[in-house]
């Protein structure tokens, strides 16, 4: 890190969501990585990353395209197992106790996952049986879920139909059918348009007023800005930094200092970053689908 100090911010008070108090004690988490690594052959993705998530707040993991974001998401969600270290996830470990991890999370994963031959509806009802709703529920739970994403006039439509916005929004309805304590977003706007963009930001906030955590990957500094309680600055595999936007903002300095001067000084230099060709495709791809 060319002789930078790493900050890590995370023993000082946490920023929470409006509707949580602070917390006391680390015993309160509800997430939390122990030297969690993630090796592929030589190459080592994740490298002894910890951190810990308070109930009820946005928590960020921010950095450029290729420096172990999602491979750090898909260990959190059970779909990868980590090479050494740990997590909890809503009190259950990621190796031992996957299958109450999985009944305790929701995930929206970066590529687009909805149907598009089939109605939003639809698509929420196969999420439903997926997730062993009781079929006396499934409507309730369905109906509830369309209206928290303001999409029960396009219920009957098919997906492919629906604009990016909608597809993301409908994404984060299915997740969340089975009621989970931790929502999981990879990049979810990337490929959308500013609107678009605003309009998820509104349900992702909503949901936590409801009382979800949120664990939100993103590259757009605005987002991680507007939505983050606290955030942490991912490159080349670990965290490099771990706090507040504005306590980050103060280890760089200066009063005009902005998300994207701190995100520039942790993560080095600017030509290094932005992921190799197969991460490049991902976010292209999707975007595509999206837009």
């Amino acid at each position: 890190m060319n002789g930078k100090t790493i900050p890590n911010l995370r023993s000082q008070t946490s920023t929470r969501a409006s509707n949580s108090s602070t917390l006391d004690s680390l015993e309160e988490a509800i997430l939390e990585t122990f030297q969690l690594t993630r090796r592929y052959g030589a190459l080592t993705a994740v490298n002894a990353v910890s951190f810990a998530v308070n109930p009820g707040e946005i928590f960020g993991i921010i950095g450029p395209n290729g420096a172990g974001k999602t491979t750090t998401i898909k260990m959190l969600t059970t779909l990868l197992p980590p090479t050494s270290g740990r997590a909890l996830v809503a009190k259950f470990d990621i190796s031992r106790q996957a299958r109450d991890v999985r009944r305790s999370i929701g995930y929206v994963p970066q590529l687009v996952s909805a149907d598009g031959n089939l109605t939003g509806y639809e698509n929420l009802l196969l999420f439903a049986k997926l997730y062993d709703i009781p079929s006396n529920k499934r409507l309730d739970r369905i109906q509830r879920a369309l209206e928290l994403m303001e999409l029960s006039d396009a219920r009957n439509n098919l997906v492919k139909t629906y604009s990016g916005g909608m597809i993301r929004r409908l994404e984060i309805a299915q997740a969340v059918l089975h009621r989970p304590h931790i929502l999981f977003l990879d990049e979810p706007t990337v490929g959308l348009d500013p609107v678009a963009r605003q309009s998820v930001w509104a349900q992702v906030k909503m949901l936590v007023d409801r009382g979800t955590t949120v664990i939100l990957t993103t590259h757009y500094m605005e987002e991680a800005e507007s939505l983050c309680s606290r955030v942490a600055i991912m490159h080349k595999g670990s965290i490099v930094a771990n706090g507040t936007p504005e306590e980050l903002k103060k280890t760089v300095g200066g009063k005009k200092t902005t998300l994207d001067d701190v995100f520039a000084f942790y993560s080095g230099n600017a030509l290094e970053s932005g992921g190799n060709y197969r991460e490049t495709s991902r976010v292209r791809r999707t975007a595509r689908r999206l837009g």
